[in-house]
């Protein structure tokens, strides 16, 4: 596959700080002490070292993280599964969606997680592996991760979706309940804040630990709080950061990063 891009630059992550923490560009320009044509070059995409550093600080995102994604220094290194787990992603307009499969080696069950745009590319998998889809689980029920749900469902396949963001047809799921597949052991995570029921899925039994962590998290940046920055900022430290330190984060969009990377170079969680 080739290289996917970053979900979000620097001036995303930016963006994404400003608006949780309600800051206006004066306010914001006032608290970091530079003035506000500054900020705007910034927020234009200027690379100007002692702005970015200024207004990390108020923004609550580490200086030195921040300035290295605004300079393109940093790409997660790409964690290898020798078999058990797939990653699809599929144009969605001028950006990318992902999705994903994982499945038991002896049983050969299978569970998808979200669509992308185009299921295809699972469906073509499925077959060639020889697997038995019995579960699709959605993180969430934004348009581009269950685009092609339809076709998924038709397989037989239990759809299944978070009590707080119910979708037709699906059933529902509780905060930590466990699902398995053979040896694989998926518990869920309830990291909403980017939309209601936004569900991340813990899957134990692969050669990596496992997060498929949908928006709630990206390779060097996090989900939009749609419904709650704050929330969705506390439910990534409490119930993402705190796994174990070579669990591997499956995100929505962007590549594939790790938790120990994501401590080290996310301006969200690096300290």
């Amino acid at each position: 596959m080739p290289r996917i891009p970053l979900e979000d630059n620097f001036t995303d992550v930016i963006g994404k700080a400003q608006r949780g923490h309600q800051l206006t560009d004066d306010a914001l320009a006032a608290k970091a002490g530079v003035t506000i044509e500054e900020l705007r070059a910034v927020k234009g995409g200027e690379i100007r070292d002692h702005v970015i550093q200024a207004i990390a600080k108020p923004l609550h995102l580490h200086r030195e993280t921040l300035l290295a994604l605004a300079r393109r220094e940093w790409y997660p290194t790409q964690p290898v599964f020798p078999r058990g787990f797939a990653m699809f992603n599929t144009p969605d307009g001028d950006m990318t969606v992902n999705a994903y499969l994982v499945w038991d080696g002896k049983t050969r069950q299978a569970a998808a997680f979200d669509t992308g745009t185009n299921a295809q590319g699972i469906l073509d998998t499925i077959a060639g592996e020889n697997l038995t889809l019995r579960y699709v689980f959605l993180t969430h029920t934004h348009d581009d991760h269950i685009a092609d749900l339809p076709r998924l469902a038709a397989t037989g396949a239990e759809v299944w979706a978070s009590e707080l963001e119910p979708h037709p047809g699906a059933k529902t799921f509780q905060e930590n309940a466990h699902f398995h597949l053979g040896e694989l052991s998926i518990k869920t995570l309830f990291t909403w804040g980017h939309s209601p029921g936004q569900t991340s899925f813990y899957i134990t039994g692969l050669a990596w630990p496992l997060a498929i962590v949908g928006d709630s998290l990206f390779a060097s940046s996090m989900g939009g709080g749609l419904v709650s920055y704050d929330m969705q900022l506390r439910n990534n430290k409490q119930k993402l950061m705190t796994l174990p330190g070579d669990t591997v984060f499956a995100c929505g969009h962007g590549p594939l990063t790790t938790l120990k990377q994501e401590k080290k170079h996310n301006p969200f969680f690096a300290r």
